[in-house]
């Protein structure tokens, strides 16, 4: 192995893919521009749609509205609501978001009440429908808000304190510090994240380096050279590297520019959640960033290796395409999981790759450090790294993987 001719392979297929309009785009482009402005738009565009539900006046229904002339009256002063005459199929208009909601007064409302007893109100809607839910609590905060000033109607006329029927108030505060917020919050999308950016990134120039010189016949010129084997397959490997690592360095950098001047934009005026989020940006622990960023080193390795070997058996790039395709969701679904609530880092899933990476960056992030742990995750996935390099030489020295026909 000679380091002066890995560089010279490497700085070679660097010039190269930087020539190369693909690899310009996943690396640099991509992560760069584009994501982040997908990020923004979706986010202005979930904000605005929020916004809107929010303030739209909802069509809502009463039936049994002649048994509670009070309550139906409570129910048209609210600026957000508006009752419209039932119809026999108000079910289908709920379902056909003709009608948000439906109220269902019980008969004898009041008079029942008067002798003590607890009639049931009903309310219909439909389940996971935004605008519906919105409904549904506007008018539950009026029913509750009824059912407040009638117990204290009531109270008030026999002599009794307000506080018989609220004896205390609950209140809740915080303990935890801002980064074990930030990081609880947005711990399972960095890592996520980061994982899916080092996966992609490094596709294409995977790609491009093996079945696309294949293709183009360029191949078979390098391997002329007076270069060993092994320092071929190390420089093209240490160019995918580099993109993996560019692809998500960049990327995180324009998302968190981006996360902070959003957060802004979307808190003046509406837009709290979006505020929250770009706060708890800057709530995450820096040094959990650092960390994260170390973790990520190997994985990216692991990553690199594996896309060279596996694009290195295709004859063109869109065979090899059809080969790496599938592999992201063998990338995904283990960063789904890290990402699941009740999930916690422990001795056996520290040996499970890419999940194992999903966890501990969700507890560093949030100040949590668990360095037995972070020394397993590390060194395990070194060693799967190691290997998959180890077998990335080994098949570039076969002439039937690199000649197959």
């Amino acid at each position: 192995m000679n380091l002066g001719n890995i560089l010279t392979v490497y700085l070679k297929e660097l010039r190269d893919s930087l020539r190369d309009r693909r690899t310009v785009m996943s690396m640099i482009i991509i992560p760069t521009l584009v994501m982040p402005l997908l990020f923004f738009v979706v986010g202005k565009v979930a904000t605005g749609v929020f916004s809107k539900a929010k303030n739209e006046v909802a069509a809502i229904m009463v039936i049994g509205a002649e048994n509670s002339p009070g309550t139906v009256a409570a129910l048209e002063a609210s600026p957000r609501l508006r009752i419209v005459p039932l119809t026999n199929d108000w079910k289908n208009q709920i379902s056909e978001k003709q009608v948000r909601a439906a109220v269902e007064i019980p008969a004898d409302f009041d008079a029942t009440q008067e002798r003590g007893e607890a009639p049931v109100v009903l309310m219909y809607s439909y389940e996971g429908e935004l605008k519906s839910r919105l409904a549904v609590n506007e008018v539950e905060k009026i029913l509750e808000q009824t059912r407040h000033d009638r117990v204290q109607a009531e109270l008030s006329a026999r002599g009794l304190p307000a506080a018989l029927v609220e004896p205390f108030t609950i209140k809740w505060e915080n303990v935890a510090p801002p980064e074990k917020v930030g990081g609880n919050k947005l711990g399972g999308l960095v890592p996520y994240m980061i994982i899916i950016l080092c996966f992609t990134g490094a596709m294409y120039p995977a790609m491009d380096l093996t079945a696309g010189e294949k293709e183009r016949g360029t191949m078979e010129t390098l391997l002329c050279s007076p270069v060993a084997r092994v320092d071929i397959v190390l420089g093209k490997f240490l160019m995918v590297l580099t993109s993996s690592l560019a692809a998500m360095i960049l990327s995180l950098t324009s998302m968190g520019l981006t996360f902070a001047f959003a957060g802004r934009i979307f808190s003046e005026g509406k837009g709290a959640a979006a505020a929250e989020t770009g706060g708890s940006m800057a709530m995450i622990d820096p040094m959990g960033v650092l960390w994260v960023l170390a973790m990520v080193m190997p994985v990216a390795v692991l990553f690199s290796a594996v896309l060279f070997t596996v694009a290195l058996f295709a004859k063109s790039y869109k065979e090899a395409q059809s080969y790496v395709a599938p592999m992201i969701f063998v990338v995904i679904m283990p960063a789904i999981v890290g990402m699941l609530p009740g999930i916690d880092l422990n001795a056996r899933l520290a040996l499970v790759p890419i999940l194992n990476l999903s966890l501990v960056c969700k507890e560093m992030l949030s100040g949590v450090w668990h360095w037995q742990y972070i020394a397993i995750i590390f060194g395990s996935t070194c060693v799967y790294a190691g290997i998959a390099l180890a077998l990335a030489v080994n098949m570039f020295k076969r002439e039937g993987v690199i000649f197959r026909v």
